[in-house]
């Protein structure tokens, strides 16, 4: 099975008097359909409020580490995908190149809240000491207390890097916009590749 570092992230910005229990709602009887995707290491069904944990918007944001590219494909292109757009029109999908993924000490426990902190990669930097530095703060993320995992990955087509991590807690120890976790799953995560991807 070929694998493939990629991460996938899906915002939708919602209007700030949505009524966010539609994603509540739809994620409570949705999200367990992705539960055995074949080719998905994990996907984390992400919504922030307006006014809550310093959020500005009120935000569906489900993010994916895929195990392969067959599978991202799958989802995209063979039919699952399509409940979003025709729900609520067609989103921009984001993707990353992974750089690195840690799991934390607190794997396996239920997960509550997710970090995502986004960093442009400044020009005039060495590209491979900013990646060197990517990876050692998905490491370091991960040795938090109350860590369940942390990764790091790159977008090329900006220079964009985002870190990413999920919590066992209300109150993570990381830098970043806070999203509530709504669902996990996780059918593939004990086989994603730990440590540097390169």
């Amino acid at each position: 099975m070929r694998r493939n570092p990629t991460c996938k992230g899906v915002p939708a910005a919602l209007p700030a008097d949505y009524d966010m229990g539609i994603i509540r709602d739809r994620v409570a009887r949705k999200g367990n359909l992705l539960d055995g995707w074949e080719g998905l290491g994990l996907k984390a069904y992400l919504m922030r409020e307006r006014s809550t944990d310093g959020s500005p918007v009120n935000q569906y944001a489900p993010f994916y580490l895929w195990e392969t590219l067959e599978g991202m494909n799958t989802f995209l292109w063979g039919g699952a995908f399509q409940g979003i757009p025709d729900d609520f029109g067609r989103p921009s999908v984001r993707q990353w190149t992974g750089l690195a993924y840690e799991e934390g000490g607190a794997v396996g426990s239920p997960v509550r809240k997710a970090v995502r902190r986004r960093q442009r990669v400044l020009d005039g930097v060495r590209l491979g000491e900013v990646a060197e530095d990517a990876v050692h703060e998905a490491g370091r993320l991960a040795a938090q207390d109350g860590a369940v995992l942390a990764a790091a990955a790159v977008d090329t087509s900006n220079w964009e890097l985002v870190h990413f991590s999920l919590w066992e807690r209300d109150a993570p120890k990381a830098e970043g916009d806070v999203f509530d976790v709504l669902h996990l799953s996780s059918p593939g995560r004990n086989r994603l590749p730990r440590g540097r991807r390169w």
